[in-house]
């Protein structure tokens, strides 16, 4: 079990929003959005990359862009997570779709309003794709075709939307729910095989936690190499995760802004820092002034104070 809970907020509205979701995904290919041209001097610095998941239930993707180094003015983050997008099952075609309920909808129809101006800064943003309880999750596709086929949803979304990439968390999918399948050795390493063929240049994330995040290798292939990123889950905690990446793609380090304390924040990005880790991962970002919490990070990961600019 986690030590610290996401504290997602999650209401029954969503299930009764199924209804409406894009079954199916995009239904075509679809030409990319183009996303700003970010301004390379003023976000270069030097550290650890960090990563801020947003809550769009209840906060704005644009806080993310609101604090800068004291030192240099570079971006506190480099990534932005749209948190969360979700993978449904229809029960009429026996299939898992991606849908977006409302609150994800209105940021990426809004994505020049609410994603642009982040890109244009140099940080990247990517969706984060989670279980919603249905049955359907990243563990339990039943063939390697059901799984290019929701690969082509994550990839076409990307592209639709001027995305950076998808991050992978496996949560609340309550396998078997529907009749769905219990969790199998290949669905994974099929989707996440499928969708790095589908966005090469793009980013792969692991959120490191359930069935999927154990399950990175069958018939001989290995997925691990594919992903970007992997970070520990437990919030407020310090855990390597399980994944043969190199230490400047893991975040081992992890913090929930409502949840973990200042001091352990701290030395949790202390830590990653003399063990040479490359990635500090942080949750829930909200609207509220948080540099001085952000400070006292910032200055073990950069060697400056972080400053927020409303």
């Amino acid at each position: 079990m986690r030590i610290f809970d996401r504290s997602r907020v999650r209401t029954a509205a969503l299930a009764l929003l199924a209804a409406a979701a894009l079954v199916g995904g995009a239904t075509a290919t679809t030409q990319a959005a183009p996303a700003a041209t970010p301004a390379p001097s003023a976000t270069a610095k030097k550290g650890p990359t960090s990563v801020a998941y947003v809550e769009v239930n209840n906060e704005s993707m644009l806080n993310v862009g609101k604090y800068t180094l004291a030192n240099g003015g570079g971006n506190v983050f480099g990534v932005a997570v749209v948190f969360a997008a979700n993978i449904n099952y229809d029960t009429s075609k026996k299939s898992a779709y991606l849908y977006f309920n409302d609150n994800v909808r209105r940021v990426l129809d809004n994505v020049q309003t609410q994603i642009r101006p982040l890109q244009a800064k140099g940080i990247k943003v990517m969706l984060s794709v989670l279980g919603n309880h249905q049955g359907a999750g990243f563990a339990n596709f039943p063939s390697q075709a059901a799984a290019a086929t929701f690969a082509r949803q994550l990839s076409d979304a990307v592209a639709k939307y001027g995305l950076d990439g998808i991050d992978f968390d496996d949560e609340y999918a309550e396998y078997g729910n529907n009749g769905t399948g219990q969790p199998n050795s290949s669905s994974f390493v099929h989707l996440v095989t499928a969708l790095r063929a589908n966005m090469p240049d793009k980013l792969i994330s692991l959120y490191n936690i359930g069935p999927a995040a154990s399950r990175l290798s069958y018939g001989g292939v290995n997925v691990s190499s594919k992903f970007n990123y992997a970070w520990n889950p437990y919030y407020g905690t310090w855990g390597v995760p399980s994944i043969a990446l190199p230490k400047s793609a893991l975040s081992p380090a992890a913090i929930d802004f409502a949840a973990t304390s200042s001091s352990t924040a701290a030395g949790l990005a202390k830590r990653t820092v003399s063990e040479g880790y490359g990635v500090y991962l942080t949750y829930n970002l909200d609207g509220t002034d948080r540099h001085t919490y952000l400070s006292g990070i910032t200055r073990e990961l950069y060697g400056s104070d972080a400053v927020y600019t409303p």
